[in-house]
């Protein structure tokens, strides 16, 4: 009667059992499984992480019949594996239902990852089915739990392939699709940065990626896109551009705002001091952003009132933030001038009330040009003295005959115009004394012996002054009787000496002197006793004593 009572069990089948005892000192926990015999299976088959037992009397568990009677005349069961085998029908089953399942990244391996599934089997996840793109580091998926796929199953071998990037195709086309199918130029849409390059960024509007190129970034000025976003950033962006039958979406995200520049005429207006930062340098001037969109040049010729500024570089720096002038806007073509030089007060507007003029003002040769000599009256600001004003009498071929770089001179004012872009300043040197012309011709006639000073020793001759403001040309060949190869090795500066006046241009303003005819008068005269030479007489004197002294001989005779 008990033997037909009882089930007709076999071994390495699964059966269901009931919890009726836990001998805890024994390790066993007993099942009744509705046999002759009750069963038992290993209490460490129940412990949990802490070493919990889960097992409870009364509990209803599916176990696998190992052994039917064991030496003990008990049922040799486990759950451990009745787990497994449940599992291993479930994995079946999810293959043949093409289902997805759940497993938890363990550790990484060889080419992979592995993956625990449903009751604790491992499965191999390999590094290309990981995600939709390669990826470098396998190590920030451990721990987590995810979604598969089974696309290999051995089951007797014990071997289970999965892949996560078969579970986020499906995702991303299923988001594709419905992505696509509301996709609407000009609609601002949420994205997500996936990807940033040096020309724009990669968005990901739901398995539709978009082009977000770097000028439709910002208004402003974007040198790198990485300076604005970062990948996984959530924005918003404007669809500016749909192409359905290739699937290309071009993004804005400047163009969620309204542009700058349509409302810059009044915010900008000729004669208003705004404030903002150097962005840029270049050998003409220097950018200024005054807001994200709108920017302004300062040139170099509005950098400063009197300093001759070759590069921006010796005014402003990059990133500098400054205060600037608004000269003048063009709000169609996008350029706004800037000055700075304006904020201080124009010193040319008081030039004509401090040098009026006729004024003499102290200065120093700062240059010397073909056509005249710049000279600094004060620090910042030149005049320039023309090579016509340098002299009345000296035909100037070239400045630097005169004046070297840096020699302190006197100069007159002689005109100031302050209605140019830069006002110039006329100056002279030649006007500090009357013109000697006037009275040269009387008093310095043809013939005249003249007494003067070396002024300048030049390759062609010597120019010797005879008073200040009057001088005059030796020529080389005038120098000596003997031939003179270099006037430098007859002549000093500062010499004193005697010349005779052998020609006279008042058109031309030239003197020409000789040093040569002076000295034969003065031998001839003195070669005849005759006193008629002098430092003024004239070559008709000494002639006139020597015919005198001739007249007075024949009478003797």
């Amino acid at each position: 009667m008990l033997e037909g009572s009882t089930k007709q069990l076999r071994a390495h089948t699964i059966v269901k059992g009931k919890v009726i005892e836990i001998r805890k000192k024994e390790g066993k926990v007993i099942i009744d499984i509705g046999y002759k015999s009750e069963g038992e299976i290993s209490i460490s088959e129940f412990y949990d992480i802490a070493n919990n037992v889960t097992a409870k009397v009364g509990d209803e568990i599916e176990v696998f019949i190992e052994e039917l009677q064991n030496r003990d005349d008990m049922v040799k069961l486990s759950k451990e594996k009745a787990d497994r085998q449940k599992v291993w029908e479930d994995i079946s089953s999810a293959i043949d239902k093409e289902s997805e399942i759940e497993g938890t990244v363990k550790q990484k391996v060889k080419g992979g990852l592995s993956v625990l599934i449903k009751g604790g089997v491992k499965a191999f996840l390999p590094g290309s089915q990981v995600d939709l793109r390669p990826v470098q580091n396998l190590d920030q998926f451990v721990g987590a739990t995810y979604k598969f796929k089974i696309i290999k199953f051995n089951k007797k071998r014990g071997n289970i392939v999965l892949s996560r990037r078969a579970i986020l195709e499906k995702e991303r086309n299923e988001k594709k699709a419905d992505t696509l199918a509301r996709l609407r130029e000009g609609e601002v849409v949420k994205g997500t940065v996936k990807n940033v390059t040096d020309y724009g960024a990669f968005i990901d509007l739901g398995g539709v990626d978009g082009l977000l190129h770097i000028t439709d970034m910002s208004w402003g000025r974007v040198t790198n896109p990485k300076e604005l976003l970062r990948v996984n950033d959530l924005i918003d962006v404007k669809v500016l551009k749909y192409d359905p039958e290739h699937e290309k979406v071009s993004l804005g995200l400047k163009q969620i705002t309204d542009d700058p520049w349509i409302t810059a005429q009044e915010r900008y207006k000729p004669g208003t001091v705004v404030r903002g930062k150097v962005v840029s340098l270049k050998d003409y001037g220097a950018f200024i952003e005054l807001e994200e969109g709108i920017e302004g040049l300062i040139h170099i010729s509005e950098m400063s009132w009197t300093k001759h500024v070759k590069h921006p570089s010796q005014v402003l720096e990059k990133s500098d933030i400054v205060e600037a002038v608004v000269l003048d806007i063009d709000a169609t073509n996008t350029r706004i001038s800037l000055g700075i030089k304006q904020l201080e007060p124009n010193p040319y507007d008081v030039l004509k009330e401090k040098y009026p003029i006729g004024a003499r003002v102290q200065g120093k040769v700062r240059n010397i040009a073909d056509f005249g000599v710049f000279i600094e009256i004060e620090e910042g600001i030149d005049g320039l003295v023309h090579i016509s004003d340098l002299s009345w009498t000296q035909r100037v071929k070239h400045p630097s005959e005169l004046y070297n770089k840096g020699d302190e001179v006197e100069v007159v004012v002689l005109n100031i115009d302050i209605e140019q872009e830069k006002p110039k300043i006329s100056l002279g040197i030649k006007q500090l004394i009357p013109d000697p012309w006037s009275f040269i011709p009387s008093k310095y006639s043809v013939g005249s012996l003249v007494d003067g000073t070396v002024l300048k020793v030049l390759e062609f001759g010597a120019f010797i002054e005879l008073e200040e403001g009057v001088d005059g040309l030796v020529h080389i060949s005038e120098i000596s009787e003997d031939h003179v190869e270099d006037p430098k090795e007859v002549l000093n500066q500062g010499d004193k000496v005697q010349v005779a006046v052998i020609g006279l241009d008042a058109a031309e303003r030239r003197i020409s002197l000789s040093i040569k005819a002076a000295k034969r008068v003065e031998q001839l005269s003195t070669a005849q006793g005759l006193s008629g030479a002098g430092p003024k007489s004239t070559l008709g004197d000494v002639f006139g004593s020597m015919l005198q002294g001739a007249i007075k001989k024949d009478d003797e005779e």
